[in-house]
């Protein structure tokens, strides 16, 4: 693989931060993302330490003609924080939070994990929604819309955005808002990294169960149970209290504690049910999930909500390979049950699953274009996942996976939350935006005419 030879030393002098490039010792792992499916070259690596740098970046790359590619957590699907030949302008460095316990926000640099945040808010017993992986980055997740274990009582991550500071194409530097570019803030609450360099986000922040401690944890079934379980849980969740949100899932018992041996390796359905209200209630609300069927384990209990973000974070490392399809589902059809069981049976390796997560509650109260986030007529988000730490798997993994989908496609209503897509073409960018694509579009052009972030989900300008 050749990358492009510029001479970096004048953006290397520019910037307060480190300058990786590809004679550089350190070159290899800085290049390297969370899905190690993705081997990219780019011409360099920015490691930002603060705004000037990304502007810096931003002006240097459009002078060199360099393509540009953002980085900020590097969780992405598609690997999309980094390109071949592109200037990756890497955000890790910017790690700062600000919690205003009195005015209930927080304020998170770019760079932030959700760790980062929710070991900060926690502290003050409040969070703000996000999703079910603590090392997952901040920025790319809220861009992309923010689904997760808070989703059914306060909504995505980006129904709590109040503020972002971006970085433009142009080199300027705005703060977005409902009150200044509302129309950027509109697209920056789910249209992804098409409109500029987000340098930092303010959230509105909640109190949650008891001081930051929540009940949670999984309710695990024999997978032939998966029928049986899908549809008391498809009637189940909306009759459920906003404080209760579960999230449903194919999976592999991991070989490792807290699990008991004896279902180490076994296939099996299950939810991870989470509980952010007051505790006096819990035995009440929980009942009904707690007492069904015959589960194989019943893991429910009282743990700091940190600690429930992170709990797949050691079963998930950065350095898997991973292969991602997904859609969004109105309902969970008897159809496309008897598909997850199938596929369950088949489940490739121990860390390959399916998830569905719900879009409900105050999810699905917000109208479908207050925000680019299209998908707002309640359901779930599902998404397909084949992983294993070996390459020589990443071809059955992925076959897998494009097999569990394609039959499960014509169930679904079409598009996916982004997310969680690889690069799939922009006939499925279309098809995610539903009715938000041609304004998106729109303000792409005001703000991103020549379309210098492009190495996204990518809106092409109007």
């Amino acid at each position: 693989m050749t990358t492009t030879a510029l001479p970096h030393e004048q953006l290397a002098a520019t910037l307060r931060g480190t300058l990786v490039t590809p004679a550089d010792p350190g070159y290899d792992e800085a290049r390297a993302v969370y899905n190690a499916m993705i081997d990219k070259h780019p011409a360099a690596i920015a490691y930002c330490r603060d705004a000037a740098d990304v502007v810096a970046c931003v002006r240097y790359g459009r002078d060199h003609g360099l393509d540009l590619a953002v980085r900020g957590g590097g969780h992405n699907a598609g690997g999309l924080g980094v390109a071949d030949d592109a200037l990756v302008i890497d955000l890790s460095n910017l790690r700062s939070t600000t919690v205003d316990p009195v005015h209930h926000t927080v304020r998170a640099d770019a760079g932030c994990t959700w760790g980062d945040v929710d070991h900060a808010t926690v502290a003050f017993g409040m969070a703000t929604p996000s999703g079910i992986v603590a090392s997952t980055g901040v920025a790319g997740l809220t861009l992309g819309g923010g689904i997760g274990y808070l989703a059914r009582r306060f909504g995505l991550t980006i129904d709590n955005l109040l503020a972002a500071d971006v970085v433009l194409a142009d080199g300027s530097f705005v703060q977005a808002s409902e009150s200044s570019h509302p129309d950027l803030f509109w697209a920056l609450r789910g249209g992804g990294g098409n409109f500029g360099v987000v340098t930092s986000f303010t959230f509105r922040c909640h109190d949650i169960g008891e001081h930051g401690s929540v009940i949670a944890g999984p309710v695990l079934y024999d997978l032939a149970d998966t029928p049986e379980v899908l549809r008391w849980y498809r009637e189940l969740l909306p009759s459920l209290p906003e404080e209760l949100n579960g999230w449903f899932g194919l999976l592999t018992v991991p070989p490792a504690p807290p699990f008991p041996e004896h279902l180490w390796g076994r296939k099996a359905c299950g939810i991870v049910w989470c509980y952010t209200g007051a505790h006096a209630k819990a035995d009440e609300v929980l009942a009904p999930v707690r007492d069904f069927g015959a589960p194989l384990l019943v893991g429910l209990q009282e743990m700091p909500y940190t600690a429930l973000q992170g709990a797949f974070d050691a079963l998930y490392p950065a350095g898997l390979q991973w292969y991602w399809r997904a859609d969004v589902f109105h309902e969970i059809s008897d159809a496309a049950i008897e598909i997850h069981l199938k596929h369950g049976e088949a489940l490739p390796t121990m860390h390959s699953s399916m998830h569905l997560y719900p879009i409900d509650g105050a999810a699905a109260r917000v109208s479908p274009d207050a925000t680019a986030f299209p998908h707002r007529e309640g359901g779930w988000s599902g998404v397909i996942v084949g992983v294993d730490p070996a390459p020589e798997n990443a071809e059955a993994i992925a076959q897998w996976t494009r097999n569990y989908w394609e039959e499960l496609h014509p169930t679904s209503a079409g598009g996916a939350y982004v997310n969680f897509m690889m690069e799939e073409g922009q006939d499925r960018v279309k098809a995610s935006y539903r009715g938000n694509y041609e304004r998106l579009a729109a303000v792409k052009h005001r703000y991103d005419p020549e379309n210098v972030f492009h190495i996204n989900q990518n809106i092409h300008p109007k």
